[in-house]
């Protein structure tokens, strides 16, 4: 028996000296997973409703973006406003903001940093005033956020509508 515990422990010495003078092998790494690009650029339809009828109506194709506006300077309009959602993506203002360039109209907004976002104020020299405001809705169904902050998908009907008080 003597012989038996004596041969173990030489059996496990031997292992533990050859563990400890191996040369150690980190174990590999998944590669990490590329976040996904949510702000890919979508097809929507923006529509604006003004006072007096319809001013505007036509595709687009929009991503998330820096917006610049002559009453509120340049910010981001990317959905990651307010921390809305956790990366970029696709937005009415920003859709609206792709409109007038592609179709040769003006809009106008304060920005307003106590909500890191735009107000839409005048769009095709209409105005809200104090009378009445630009709403925003997708789908049908008025955002719950601003307009740099609803993200908005491909398909989706991106309308603002003059809405009086």
């Amino acid at each position: 028996m003597r012989r038996t515990i004596t041969h173990r422990s030489a059996i496990t010495a031997a292992a533990l000296a050859l563990a400890l003078t191996t040369p150690s092998v980190a174990l590999a790494q998944a590669p990490a997973t590329p976040k996904a690009n949510t702000n890919k650029a979508v097809k929507v339809t923006v529509r604006v409703q003004g006072p007096d009828g319809l001013l505007f109506k036509g595709k687009v194709r929009t991503k998330g973006h820096d917006v610049t506006t002559a009453a509120g300077g340049t910010h981001q309009c990317d959905g990651t406003n307010g921390g809305a959602n956790p990366s970029k993506v696709p937005t009415p203002t920003a859709a609206l903001d792709d409109a007038a360039e592609k179709y040769g109209f003006t809009w106008d907004g304060a920005w307003y940093a106590s909500f890191d976002d735009f107000s839409v104020d005048t769009i095709k020299n209409v105005s809200g005033g104090g009378s009445a405001y630009w709403n925003i809705a997708v789908n049908g169904t008025s955002t719950p956020v601003g307009g740099c902050q609803f993200k908005i998908a491909a398909g989706d009907q991106v309308s603002f509508t003059w809405t009086s008080f």
